[in-house]
């Protein structure tokens, strides 16, 4: 698989850090990682970065990820990217906004490597 240029969005370095290694242990060793510790900066990264793959989550301060997906629409952002949203909500609400506002996916916390595999690899596999 070619490189894979991440943005993951989230206001926990922590949290930022165990998404990235869970993509690593799902196989993509060929990772560049972009890190953003909210939604403005993700949106100011991707005003100058090109990336493949962007995770999110949904519950961050001043704006969540739910914002953060409709203004990268908004702003014509990453355009064609797949983002994944990450959440700890039970809701199934929170699913159906970030679908509807065009997330290609969703992963729990706590998530495995492998739930990141089922379904984060195959937004990425086709672009390589």
């Amino acid at each position: 698989m070619n490189e894979v240029r991440a943005l993951i969005v989230d206001d926990s370095s922590v949290m930022r850090k165990i998404v990235e290694r869970a993509l690593r242990q799902a196989g993509l060793e060929s990772l560049v990682v972009h890190e953003a510790g909210s939604g403005t900066e993700g949106l100011d990264l991707l005003r100058g970065q090109q990336v493949d793959l962007i995770l999110s989550d949904i519950n961050m301060p001043s704006m969540d990820g739910l914002e953060f997906l409709r203004q990268i629409r908004l702003q014509n952002l990453a355009q064609g990217t797949p983002v994944v949203m990450i959440t700890t909500e039970s809701s199934e609400e929170h699913v159906r906004q970030a679908i509807q506002a065009g997330a290609r996916g969703y992963i729990r916390k706590p998530f495995t490597a492998e739930q990141v595999k089922e379904r984060v690899l195959p937004l990425v596999s086709t672009k390589s």
